[in-house]
């Protein structure tokens, strides 16, 4: 039992969590969570797990019913005497509010990072954060991998020769530049103005996409206004071919969908880092799977391996 490695999911994403135990060839922890009357949610390791290596899956994406269950997760096995517990969230909640940008508002990534470590994680295990500062958040080990050997191979056949790839805005450059650099590409940018939050406006396009086959690259898509307008712009005014949109973390809340089907969009490719179950409501949306990366990962991390390998 000593050192034994251990999945747990939680209900935040179990088929994801289902998925990385079957990579390691073992089975889900059998963790019991449900509520009081009043809603309040209480949560139960059914089985020992002294000296155990524990792996809790579970995004953070909103109810905070989520967040509160990965802490409650944390905590139980904490006091049940794991050997350790790593925290494994693919997406990391809050963390657009990772800084002070205006008078009187929280600092919620990093009070999510308080949260998590108190509650007792030792280690946590994410992908791309939308803001990789946030890393700095944590006084515990954090491993933040990438989408992109996965987001990659879908795009592996694609023709070079008339390629373009576009950063939304310019906090996504960084990534866009090395996606392009890997697809043989060329790189444009989308310049757009928040006036407040879930809503951009276009104002600049900086590069050449015309005839050619355009691939947005983001870390999340929230309410596809962002990327629905830049694919307007770059076919309807750039004179581009067609625009594929590729994000790691679908929130698609509010009218996102709709947003996808009305717009130029060939096709949006997402990771099912969060649950994602209304393919029939927008056809557009292709999910790759993201376990393979994270087993991989949680493997190199039980056995004490180098995980820099799978950083790009």
């Amino acid at each position: 039992m000593y050192n034994e490695l251990v999945i747990i999911s939680g209900n935040g994403h179990l088929e994801l969590g289902q998925r990385i135990a079957e990579n390691l060839h073992v089975n889900l922890l059998d963790v019991e969570v449900d509520r009081f009357s009043d809603g309040e949610i209480r949560v139960k390791i059914k089985e020992n797990i002294r000296g155990t290596d524990v792996f809790i899956v579970q995004p953070t994406q909103p109810p905070a019913d989520n967040i509160m269950e990965l802490l409650l997760l944390l905590d139980a096995v904490r006091r049940a005497s794991c050997r350790r517990v790593t925290a494994v969230i693919p997406y990391f909640g809050y963390a657009r509010q990772d800084r002070k940008d205006q008078p009187r508002v929280p600092i919620a990534a990093r009070l999510m990072a308080n949260l998590i470590s108190t509650a007792g994680a030792q280690r946590v295990l994410t992908i791309d954060l939308h803001a990789p500062q946030i890393q700095g958040f944590f006084d515990i080990p954090l491993d933040h991998l990438y989408s992109a050997p996965i987001l990659l191979k879908h795009f592996a056949d694609w023709s070079r020769d008339n390629l373009a790839v576009v950063a939304p805005d310019v906090g996504s450059i960084k990534i866009a530049r090395a996606f392009a650099k890997r697809l043989d590409a060329s790189l444009a940018i989308v310049d757009k103005r928040r006036p407040r939050p879930n809503e951009a406006v276009v104002m600049n396009f900086i590069g050449d996409v015309r005839g050619k086959d355009v691939i947005i690259f983001d870390d999340m898509i929230d309410t596809a206004g962002t990327v629905t307008d830049a694919a307007h712009v770059i076919v309807e005014q750039q004179g581009a071919l067609s625009v594929t949109a590729c994000c790691t973390h679908p929130l698609l809340s509010g009218s996102a969908l709709d947003r996808i089907n009305a717009s130029p969009l060939r096709e949006v490719v997402v990771s099912n880092s969060l649950p994602f179950h209304r393919t029939a409501s927008c056809p557009k949306i292709h999910v790759l799977d993201m376990s393979p990366l994270l087993a991989d990962a949680i493997e190199r991390i039980h056995l004490e391996k180098t995980v820099s390998s799978l950083f790009i």
